[in-house]
């Protein structure tokens, strides 16, 4: 078996998993949440206030460097550890429906060594009721709106991330 053949036996791999719902993917960590003993997704309380402060704080106006620099302020390291959040790690955290309980698999592609954004080039797969909810749908949509209305593109050029 040569090298793309692997990689293309991989990639199926993968994305069966993502098919019947098995991939350990939809369960991976993230801020806000640990994982428990059976291996499911289970909310870190800390954390969890931290996600919705920031959620809170975007939608009261508040900048991403606005936010990292409160957090700085109150001592609540990166989820990498750093003392300082980056706006990048913040904006990613507004995106990510994972605190909504749900979780949408392949939102990126690999093309080589390139990753890109999956606008449709492959299906993607939305699992929900996964885990528990730290943001209501209501307030996470608020926030797509409010990342559209505060973008410097047009907005007919850039579709929700999520439709709930």
């Amino acid at each position: 078996m040569n090298m793309i053949q692997k990689s293309e036996a991989i990639k199926n791999g993968l994305r069966k998993g993502f098919q019947d719902g098995s991939s350990k993917m939809a369960r991976r960590k993230c801020y806000g949440y640990t994982i428990n003993s059976d291996g499911e997704l289970e909310i870190n309380p800390d954390e969890a206030k931290v996600v919705s402060w920031i959620f809170e704080r975007y939608l009261a106006g508040d900048s991403l460097g606005k936010i990292a620099a409160g957090l700085e302020r109150h001592g609540i390291p990166s989820p990498t550890g750093r003392p300082r959040w980056n706006r990048e790690a913040i904006d990613k955290l507004l995106s990510n429906e994972k605190y909504t309980g749900r979780v949408l698999l392949q939102k990126t592609l690999s093309i080589g060594a390139v990753q890109i954004e999956n606008n449709g080039l492959m299906e993607r797969y939305l699992y929900t009721g996964s885990h528990e909810a730290i943001i209501s749908d209501e307030m996470f949509m608020a926030v797509q709106q409010e990342k559209l209305s505060r973008s410097k593109e047009p907005q007919n050029h850039i579709a929700m991330k999520l439709s709930l």
